[in-house]
C-alpha cells in the first residue's frame, strides 16, 4: 500500500472558512478518484507553534495509483483553491509492507 501524507499551514486571511473549504473539496474526492482508496483529513487543535493547520492521509494501491490521483482534473481543481489559500505544505509518501 501507497501512504501520501500532506500537512497545510494556511494564510490568517479567511482562515477558518479556508480551513472548512478545504476539508469539504478533500473529503469529496473519495467519491471522486477512483485511484484513491481512503481520506483521512484532521483539522489541528494543537497550540505548539510547529503545529501545522489541516493533514490529510491518503491510501493507494500502488505508485501508479498515486500518480494517478495527481493528475486527476477533480483533485486539480483542490490544489488550485489550496495554492491559494495555503502558506506552504509539506508531504511524505512512502509504501507499506
Amino acid at each position: 500500500m501507497i501512504v501520501h501524507v500532506v500537512l497545510f499551514s494556511f494564510k490568517e486571511d479567511e482562515k477558518i472558512l479556508n480551513i472548512k473549504k478545504a476539508k469539504e473539496m478533500l473529503a469529496a474526492l473519495q467519491d471522486k478518484v477512483p485511484s484513491l482508496k481512503y481520506i483521512e483529513i484532521g483539522e489541528n487543535f494543537c497550540v505548539e507553534g510547529r503545529a501545522m493547520d489541516l493533514s490529510i492521509i491518503t491510501h493507494f494501491d500502488t505508485k501508479e495509483d498515486l500518480q494517478e490521483y495527481a493528475v486527476h482534473p477533480e483533485h486539480l481543481e483542490v490544489i488550485n483553491f489550496i495554492k491559494q489559500v495555503v502558506e506552504y505544505s509539506k508531504v511524505v509518501d512512502y509504501e507499506t509492507l
